[in-house]
C-alpha cells in the first residue's frame, strides 16, 4: 500500500463548500505515481509504457477544504498486460470515496498491449489488497 497526504485548496471546493467531483480523478492519478515508477522508474513520458483504459470513482462522504486528506492506493489485480489499481480517500478517518484505475501497458510504437514483465509484477505483489 502507498500512501500520499494531500492539502485540499479551496479552489478545488464547489458552491456547496466540499470537494468539487472533478477533482478526486486528479488526486488518484496523483497518488498512482509510485505504480507508474515500476513501469517507468524515470517518470520519463517518453519512455511512458502504461495506458488508462479505466476509471471509476464511487463518492461514500463529502470531502471538505481545511482539513488533510490520505489517498491510500493499492493493487487489486494483475492481469497479462493489465492490472487494477484500487484507491481510497480517508478525511478525518472517515472513508470518503473509493476509486478504480485500470491501467494497460502497452507498446505505443505497434499500437497494442504487452505483457507485463515479471519482475514489474512482483513488486506490484507486495502491494496487493
Amino acid at each position: 500500500m502507498f500512501s500520499l497526504s494531500i492539502a485540499p485548496r479551496f479552489a478545488e471546493t464547489d458552491a456547496l463548500g466540499h470537494l468539487n467531483n472533478t477533482v478526486l480523478p486528479v488526486w488518484f492519478e496523483q497518488a498512482r505515481t509510485p505504480i507508474f515508477k515500476f513501469f517507468t522508474p524515470s517518470l520519463d513520458v517518453t519512455e511512458w509504457v502504461l495506458i488508462l483504459a479505466k476509471i471509476e470513482v464511487e463518492f461514500l462522504a463529502e470531502i471538505f477544504y481545511g482539513s488533510d486528506v490520505e489517498v491510500k492506493t493499492y493493487v487489486e489485480t494483475i492481469g497479462n498486460s493489465s492490472l487494477v489499481v484500487y484507491q481510497e480517500v480517508w478525511q478525518k478517518e472517515i472513508k470518503s470515496a473509493v476509486g478504480r484505475a485500470t491501467m494497460v501497458h502497452f507498446d505505443h510504437e505497434n499500437k497494442t498491449s504487452i505483457r507485463i514483465p515479471e519482475t514489474i509484477r512482483e513488486q506490484l505483489r507486495h502491494h496487493m489488497v
